[in-house]
């Protein structure tokens, strides 16, 4: 705070008659690349450096005229690498991918009025996932604000319900402060967008940057609360696991975002207490799949051997998760036998659905390094007991619930993903999604075996967000393959980022599951509405692979069941960005399946087949 104290006081000395207005500026500098500390410098100049010094060296965005100072800036400095987008929604989307896959924050750049306007799609996502991003939008000067200037909008009014924390600069002598903190509050704690909002005679103006004595360089990086996680309850907890017939435990997105040693602590514990595992769509990743105790994903279109285990288990150990609706089903028939441990870092998650037995306030890694300590000093478990658990959750993994038969006729849609499964064994992959059919046969079918792997729009469910989070995971990770699952409606949300990718090299594989419709909306119109297809059918598709092509990008269309796997090798070892066109079963619905209204025991196998009551 120090700092800040001094760019304050530079700030009064700079202006000429400062009088608790913001700093004018009257001329817009050219910048030296980099300048000495004590230099002055305008205040865009300054937003570039803080950032620089607190680690980030990627922004992606998309300029105007509120915003040209910063852009300048950028340019004269030339550490950041900027990734010009599209759309301004598609920023925050690639800097969400850039962010969930590699565990730093996301930074975008917009202009004022629509600029800011066109990010408030992707900034509910990451509110709704957690995610963090900060997002630096222009603004008319300071001194037109309220007149209805050009490009003006209220960027902090309707911002600030889809963000965790919002400011605008009005003193120059701030700047590098509120940077800073913008920065520590997107990645601690529970993550989340933050906004600030830049007017442009604040970028414009001058001051001087002074040296800052603390650490800022890993701002850009998820920081952990520092309250341990309380030791009575740790103990209360661990009673609980050791006395468990029907142990189940649930992870998260949490869990992926408290990072690699939380979940390598969650997967040790797991096995250590012998019980099983299951995860939610934003957790998948957070335990192997491949691991014999994980049940696969839960939830609408989870497993039955998960939902049942959640349902008959009489102990569930939440890691990192909060309950969502999409997990629940029905509440009042939610695991009706079970006591609830629940370890979240945001309290406000603790007892808002499921009222916890057990309720654990703390990062992730450090509740899971406690409960494991204290399991080892008390003796461990006895395994044993859960033979006849296991035994029957055996009964439940028999049934095969993600299982279908290939058709020698036309390309499932599930077969297709366990044919890109296939092709992808062994491989370190990032895989990002659209919204939904294909997203949950992705989930279903794509076993994911390290964190960070399966980035998918999950609370608030948006379509669109598959491609340019393909370009951001990309962005991070260019030695690693990077493909996007997407279906004929969600991909056209944002197909302008085609040219995102072929500007930046970015050698992302876009498979599109093309079946002519909003898949999920027409299966829920089949099972719910009659049959009643209200607009969810497609009657003017482009011709995808055409338009990959007019974008610089190699594409292909399959559509012969007995072509697929050349079709997806071609894809995959063809250097560059390549979309391929799968023409899918257009009547093939997604199950298994938990209606709405339903408890997650009642479970839809097929049209014609239930399990439950």
């Amino acid at each position: 705070m120090e700092t800040c104290e001094r760019d304050r006081e530079t700030a009064r000395e700079t202006a000429s008659s400062h009088t608790g207005a913001p700093t004018p500026a009257s001329t817009e500098y050219a910048l030296p690349r980099q300048q000495a500390p004590g230099e002055p410098r305008s205040g865009a100049a300054v937003l570039i450096e803080t950032l620089v010094r607190c680690g980030v060296d990627t922004v992606f965005g998309y300029p105007g005229g509120a915003v040209l100072p910063l852009y300048d800036a950028l340019h004269a400095d030339g550490r950041l690498r900027h990734v010009l987008v599209r759309h301004e929604q598609a920023a925050v989307h690639a800097a969400e991918g850039y962010a969930r896959s590699s565990g730093r924050v996301g930074v975008v750049f917009v202009t004022s009025g629509p600029g800011v306007a066109n990010t408030v799609s992707g900034l509910l996502d990451a509110m709704a996932d957690s995610v963090p991003v900060l997002c630096i939008s222009g603004q008319v000067a300071t001194s037109s604000i309220g007149t209805d200037a050009f490009q003006e909008c209220d960027a902090m009014g309707i911002t600030r319900p889809v963000t965790k924390w919002s400011r605008q600069i009005r003193n120059v002598g701030e700047i590098a402060c509120l940077c800073e903190k913008a920065l520590r509050v997107a990645a601690s704690g529970r993550p989340g967008p933050v906004l600030l909002d830049f007017p442009k005679d604040m970028q414009a103006a001058m001051t001087v940057l002074h040296e800052n004595s603390s650490d800022t360089h890993d701002l850009h990086r998820y920081t952990a609360s520092q309250k341990p996680a309380h030791k009575g309850s740790i103990m209360e907890a661990l009673a609980l696991i050791r006395a468990a017939k029907r142990p189940v435990f649930y992870g998260g997105g949490g869990l992926v975002i408290s990072g690699d040693e939380a979940c390598a602590a969650f997967a040790s514990l797991v096995r250590e207490t012998g019980a099983p595992c299951t995860l939610t769509l934003m957790g998948l990743g957070a335990f192997p799949a491949s691991d014999a105790h994980f049940l696969g994903m839960l939830g609408m279109h989870g497993s039955v051997e998960a939902n049942l285990a959640m349902h008959h288990a009489d102990l569930v150990v939440c890691v990192g998760a909060r309950f969502d609706d999409r997990v629940t089903g029905k509440l009042d028939g939610f695991c009706p036998n079970a006591k609830f441990v629940h370890i979240d870092i945001d309290p406000t998650s603790i007892n808002k659905v499921v009222k916890a037995d057990v309720p654990i306030v703390a990062d992730c890694l450090d509740a899971l390094i406690a409960l494991r300590q204290a399991l080892a000093a008390n003796g461990g478990v006895h395994r044993a007991r859960l033979n006849s658990w296991w035994r029957l959750i055996g009964k439940w993994r028999a049934l095969r619930s993600f299982h279908v038969l290939p058709r020698r006729d036309e390309i499932l849609p599930q077969v297709l993903l366990q044919t890109l499964a296939a092709r992808l064994n062994g491989l370190d992959a990032f895989i990002t999604t659209d919204v939904g059919q294909h997203q949950m046969w992705a989930a279903q079918h794509l076993p994911i075996e390290l964190p960070r792997r399966f980035i998918s729009s999950g609370g608030a469910g948006t379509m669109g967000f598959g491609l340019p989070a393909a370009i951001g995971a990309k962005i991070a990770h260019p030695g690693k393959p990077v493909i996007c699952i997407s279906g004929d409606a969600s991909v056209l949300m944002n197909i302008q980022e085609l040219s995102s990718a072929k500007q930046h090299e970015c050698d992302v594989k876009l498979i599109i599951s093309n079946n002519g419709y909003m898949g999920m909306v027409r299966q829920w119109q089949e099972l719910n509405y009659g049959g009643r297809y209200s607009h969810s059918y497609t009657d003017a598709l482009p011709d995808f692979v055409a338009l990959a092509h007019a974008f610089g990008w190699q594409a292909a269309k399959a559509n012969d069941p007995a072509s697929l796997d050349a079709a997806i090798d071609a894809c995959m070892n063809t250097s560059g960005p390549y979309l391929l066109d799968v023409r899918v079963a257009a009547q093939a619905n997604c199950f298994p399946m938990v209606p709405a209204g339903m408890a997650h025991h009642q479970i839809m196998l097929s049209e014609q087949r239930w399990y439950g009551p």
